[in-house]
């Protein structure tokens, strides 16, 4: 199996297509990656810019650059010694538009007979013999619907008509009644809907990848990539959705040649990736979290808990208690249809209502600290979570044991639908209930708050951090490592000038009441999180900034929410942000906020980007973080990338130039090249995994380690931890490290050694060094 030494994410769309890609390839080449890893190819939803919403998955979608988009890119890469990863979506396909879906508008059309009735994951009876589409603003809508053209439409929306179910001067409703579908109003999805979907996106339809024949359609086209070599490996999406995720992988490692496979699987911290997984690893959140926490200073918790509690006006919130409320919110709220489909599953004789099923499946739910619990290795969560809910709540124990068994049983067999079904939930309840509302509320510090992550931890020392590498070392090696993706709801560097807060909690303390003066907002706990969100990325637009605000506390769901908007509280939110803008004495707050953070946050960022890109496993790189990124969540964070100012500024770095600062965009760019190179053209540089002690003063800053096999083999990476406290000591004075042998900066060429080597002068100029032994660079 051919493996990479690092990755470049891309995100094909209309405007940045297949064949532009291709175009990238020299420059990525000379930047130093070993892999382009592209976003979804296949055909979805025309306009899509994220392509999640796979509607034909037989072809590469023409909008991308189709086949031949796909054909040039893998021969760019190829002539170039690249390698090919595509992200493919197993879990479901984009419905939005039936007519763009040739396996929905063959459901629609024909039902339960059609030949695709068997991959959607439809449950007929509970829509007595048809399939829900909440389309309609009312129920009372359908009064609107017309026949047009041998359809059935309502407004723009388009359906199918089954044979024989329509002539003409037939009334368009009682023709509506003869569907397979039934069409009803939207809000009715929350309780009503009877197919299984992805998260709550009604667009967005389950498919059953567990059925041979399903499998085999819907992955002929990615076979032919494998089978004509023009893709080398795949990342999976959302491997949770799957019924038997462990049996897909296995299939599809079969399929394509036992090729390299990656699970956008989220790790809580200490889960380890299921035993059964046939592939090399995560996606690489896990990895984000532990490198975000060793540059966040411990010391600076209590403060901000205390100015948590404060704008809370009580003491520190329990997390657990909230994570528990958000979930439970979800379940009784956007997910409640996907609860009671569970609930109908309970035997008639367990003697529980449809609603106490429900309610007890869903605290059981609500109880689990990770995604899912594969069974049968996840057994002790499973059993843990009930024990929790029997505590919780001492009258639903009698129930919890009655379903407990039924819960055990969850593989693909019959009599198992129950504990198939249950499994298949619980990461969305997960990922709706606590990435997408609790993360939105729970807001000391907003760089915690990350996918894949527990912000009760709230930072990680070097000794632990070097005790997880060296688990990824041995377990893992070639699973992914990123620090931003298309979901991260804040960019690496934003990530990494908010981390600065930790070692400035008075600061930002007085900072923030000072804001909330001035621009009042009656929310304290998303006011901190919105006031560190625009420190993060300031100098930004105006609009960037609006639709982060009303998306953060919509999804916080506090003040307002998506389906029914506060217009009194969005206003004064709205305003907020304006006076950014628009106050000049708020813009001052944030000028002087922001030059105190800058520097400290610009040694952080590349401290971490040097470390991701040199720890064990596979290093990502998302679009255009070579150079500084100060986004927030999506969309936000999939704006176009200058990839011609970064190929003219990296033939500058080649030619001999140096960034004029480590706070310069070309500084970022000189670590990642000189880091990807080296990663990529010497693996034998990184073949383990050792960390280096140092001694004096401010030792208690660096982070080091070495990735030799052996004393003096390796490259060497030294990273700056707490900045401002480092300033505030006085530098790094006496503090050392003692090398093997004569080491070279990847980064300024100057050499070192062999014996102590003073830590002030190798990171003269740059918080980050990349050592390699003398001559081997």
């Amino acid at each position: 199996m051919r493996s990479p030494a690092s990755t470049y994410r891309l995100q094909i769309r209309a405007d940045f297509t297949l064949q532009d890609a291709a175009e990238t390839v020299p420059y990525l080449k000379s930047l130093g990656v070993d892999w382009i890893y592209l976003s979804p190819i296949l055909t979805a939803e025309r306009g899509s810019d994220h392509g999640y919403d796979v509607t034909d998955p037989a072809a590469v979608d023409p909008e991308r650059g189709g086949p031949e988009g796909l054909l040039a890119v893998s021969r760019a890469a190829r002539a170039a010694g690249l390698g090919v990863l595509v992200d493919i979506v197993p879990n479901h396909v984009g419905v939005a538009t039936p007519a763009q879906n040739p396996w929905w508008w063959s459901l629609l059309k024909e039902g339960r007979g059609s030949r695709y009735a068997q991959a959607f994951d439809v449950d007929w009876a509970a829509g007595n013999g048809r399939v829900r589409i909440p389309v309609l603003g009312e129920d009372a809508d359908a009064d609107t619907l017309a026949v047009k053209d041998g359809e059935l439409r309502y407004y723009d929306h388009r359906f199918p008509l089954a044979e024989g179910s329509y002539a003409d001067g037939d009334d368009p409703r009682e023709v509506h009644r003869r569907q397979h579908y039934e069409l009803i109003g939207w809000r009715r999805a929350d309780t009503d809907l009877n197919y299984r979907r992805f998260f709550a996106v009604n667009s967005l339809a389950g498919i059953r990848v567990e059925i041979p024949e399903v499998f085999d359609e819907a992955h002929a086209e990615i076979v032919r990539w494998f089978r004509e070599d023009l893709v080398d490996g795949l990342r999976i999406d959302h491997p949770d959705g799957l019924a038997d995720p462990a049996g897909y992988l296995h299939r599809l490692r079969a399929a394509t040649g036992g090729s390299y496979l990656l699970v956008e699987k989220i790790l809580e911290p200490g889960e380890p990736l299921p035993a059964a997984f046939d592939c090399e690893g995560t996606t690489g959140y896990d990895a984000l979290a532990d490198v975000d926490r060793v540059f966040v200073d411990a010391g600076g918790q209590a403060g901000l808990d205390a100015l948590d509690a404060r704008l809370r006006g009580g003491g520190v919130p329990d997390y657990q208690e909230i994570i528990h409320g958000t979930k439970r919110r979800i379940m009784d709220g956007i997910l409640h249809s996907e609860m009671l489909r569970l609930a109908r599953l309970v035997p008639a004789g367990a003697g529980l209502s449809l609603a106490q099923s429900a309610d007890v499946l869903s605290e059981i739910i609500a109880a689990f600290p990770v995604y899912r619990s594969y069974l049968p290795e996840g057994e002790g969560v499973l059993r843990d979570a009930c024990a929790l809910v029997a505590r919780r709540r001492p009258k639903l124990a009698a129930a919890v044991d009655l379903l407990l068994p039924l819960l055990l049983a969850a593989g693909l067999e019959d009599g198992a639908e129950l504990g198939r079904r249950f499994q298949q939930t619980s990461g969305i309840v997960m990922a709706k209930g606590v990435e997408d509302t609790a993360f939105f509320r729970y807001t000391r510090l907003g760089s915690l708050t990350e996918v894949g992550a527990d912000p009760t931890e709230f930072a990680v020392a070097p000794e632990e951090f070097h005790a997880r590498m060296c688990r990824r070392q041995a377990e893992l090696p070639l699973s992914m490592t990123t620090l931003g993706t298309h979901d991260t709801k804040r960019s690496e560097d934003t990530r990494a000038r908010i981390s600065v807060l930790a070692e400035l909690a008075p600061e930002w303390g007085r900072t923030l009441d000072r804001l909330q003066e001035l621009a009042p907002l009656p929310d304290g706990p998303l006011a901190n999180l919105l006031w560190q969100a625009v420190a993060g990325v300031w100098p930004a637009d105006r609009d960037r900034l609006q639709s982060y605000a009303r998306k953060a506390a919509r999804e916080a769901g506090n003040s307002t929410n998506w389906i029914d908007p506060d217009p009194a509280f969005e206003e004064k939110l709205a305003a907020a942000v304006d006076a950014a803008f628009d106050n000049a004495e708020v813009r001052a707050e944030l000028d002087a906020l922001v030059s105190l953070l800058e520097p400290y946050g610009a040694s952080n960022a590349l401290a971490a980007k040097l470390v991701q890109l040199t720890m064990p496993g596979v290093p990502d790189v998302y679009q255009g973080t070579e150079f500084w990124d100060r986004s927030l969540t999506d969309p936000d964070n999939r704006r176009d990338v200058d990839f011609a100012a970064r190929r003219h500024a990296l033939a500058i770095l080649d030619a001999g130039g140096r960034p004029a600062s480590y706070r310069a965009d070309a500084a970022k760019l000189l670590v990642t090249s000189r880091a990807l190179r080296l990663r990529r053209d010497r693996p034998e540089l990184f073949t383990g995994y050792a960390p280096v002690a140092a001694g004096g003063t401010a030792a208690a800053h660096l982070l080091a380690f070495s990735r030799g096999s052996g004393p003096g083999e390796g490259a060497l990476t030294l990273a700056t931890r707490l900045p401002r406290g480092l300033e505030q000591k006085g530098g790094w004075q006496d503090t050392a490290i003692t090398l093997e042998v004569e080491m070279t900066d990847g980064l300024t060429g100057r050499s070192f050694g062999p014996g102590e080597a003073a830590v002030g002068e190798i990171l003269h100029g740059y918080p980050v060094a990349l050592l390699v032994p003398a001559g081997r660079h």
